[in-house]
């Protein structure tokens, strides 16, 4: 089976020289999936910034990946790309407080790291319900919610390239996702 390549073009990050992402078409994938090929950080940036200009209130977007793997990277490309997110100063990594929110206009993003999450009930009380209904989720290490992973979701998985800043993205749509992702991936 071979699979077909084509460029992608992304909106651009800044200093970056060459942003095009390739994405890998294969007929092993289900419709909704495609995989793509990430050359540097400038690329995962671009990618997420793609993303977040299709977001919408009550959407979630499960980051998952191996330690390391550029969830937060990607986490913090789409905050900045999103409207105000430019003017964010910091946008750590919530692996302490396992939740950041950022109060942006369109809608608020909450950024979930659930890696030290003991029980998938405990993502109540860091405000998983509010998130769902009033804003944008990014949720790192989504496996740990369990059954509370909603259905409707845009998963990402982020994974080493062949280099050393290279990154592959494994991007599957689910539910209000698919049309919207269909419409980037071949627009």
């Amino acid at each position: 089976m071979t699979l077909s390549h084509r460029l992608i073009n992304l909106p651009e990050a800044p200093g970056a020289a060459d942003n095009r992402a390739r994405m890998i078409d294969s007929p092993s994938l289900p419709g909704a999936s495609r995989v793509f090929e990430l050359p540097d950080l400038a690329a995962t940036e671009a990618l997420a910034a793609s993303l977040a200009a299709n977001a919408e209130k009550r959407d979630v977007i499960a980051l998952s990946g191996g330690l390391g793997a550029g969830k937060t990277a990607f986490a913090r490309g789409f905050i900045r790309a999103r409207p105000g997110g430019q003017e964010v100063a910091e946008v750590p990594s919530p692996t302490f407080t396992l939740v950041q929110v950022y109060d942006l206009p369109g809608a608020p993003v909450w950024h979930f790291d659930l890696y030290r999450l003991a029980r998938p009930e405990d993502a109540w009380e860091l405000g998983l319900e509010e998130a769902l209904v009033d804003a944008i989720s990014l949720i790192e290490w989504p496996e740990r919610l369990g059954s509370l992973l909603p259905e409707t979701r845009l998963d990402i998985e982020l994974s080493p390239g062949a280099q050393s800043e290279a990154r592959r993205a494994k991007v599957t749509a689910r539910g209000s996702w698919v049309a919207r992702f269909a419409g980037l991936a071949h627009g």
